[in-house]
């Protein structure tokens, strides 16, 4: 997702310094024009606004905070726009720990890839309204900013959001199995369903999918994590499915396959 998000921001013309774990898929953004930082702090030091795009919290505390980590070296004034999806808990950790002077806007996106590549996304946007105001245009380049409330909000919707997919996948999978069952092929289900409260699951189950069962999976431990005394029966349930499929780097939607990879 950071790749396309960065290539976004190169087309309309912004200065781009970029840093990714693995330094090969820096190679098409410099070859855009992106200048390739040799570390997390090389990649800030000029920096007015940076933005973090990472699988999940230990991988974000790892480029902040670890020797040579962006934390050290944000200049004060700049602000940190967090794109991960890591839940209101950890936004709140990561906003007490910043460097003094450094703002936060936590920015989660809703949709792929292919929506990023073409600004398509949907940003929710958690924080405080001057400062979100602040960033907004630079987000406008990726998509709808959808401004959420104060810090935290964002990463909060994103888990709502991702909790409705992720279970509307499981819903659809038991939907076709009970077609199984009845004989009904499954076309013949997936035109009936797609039609009706699962529409937007179907279309998502296509090919093409970049949402993995391992994202998938997190993504819901997080949401779970953040219930206490309540309880959310349907998603624990579609938890524990994911946490039985075998491929952790197949798309969601395998989970609506017959045969689980």
């Amino acid at each position: 997702m950071g790749a396309p998000i960065a290539g976004r921001l190169l087309a309309a013309g912004h200065q781009l310094t970029v840093w990714n774990r693995t330094a090969a898929r820096t190679d098409p953004l410099a070859a855009a024009g992106a200048r390739v930082a040799a570390t997390p702090a090389d990649a800030v030091r000029d920096a007015d606004l940076v933005i973090t795009m990472l699988t999940d919290s230990t991988a974000l505390d790892a480029v902040l905070f670890a020797p040579a980590g962006a934390a050290e070296a944000l200049p004060p004034g700049s602000c940190l726009v967090e794109m991960s999806t890591i839940g209101p808990t950890a936004v709140a950790a990561l906003r007490d720990r910043l460097p003094s002077g450094v703002t936060l806007v936590d920015a989660p996106v809703s949709g792929g890839v292919g929506a990023a590549a073409n600004g398509k996304l949907v940003i929710l946007a958690g924080g405080d309204p001057e400062l979100v105001s602040r960033v907004a245009p630079v987000l406008a380049e990726l998509g709808e900013v959808r401004r959420c409330g104060p810090s935290g909000s964002g990463a909060a919707l994103k888990l709502v959001l991702n909790t409705a997919t992720v279970t509307g996948f499981a819903a659809l999978a038991d939907a076709l199995t009970v077609a199984d069952a009845v004989k009904i092929d499954r076309d013949t289900a997936l035109a009936a369903l797609a039609t009706g409260a699962l529409g937007g699951v179907v279309q998502r189950a296509g090919p093409g999918g970049a949402f993995t069962i391992a994202l998938a999976g997190k993504d819901l431990d997080l949401a779970l994590a953040e219930l206490g005394d309540l309880a959310a029966p349907v998603a624990q349930a579609a938890a524990d499915r994911l946490r039985g499929v075998a491929d952790p780097t197949a798309d969601v939607a395998a989970l609506t396959q017959k045969e689980l990879p």
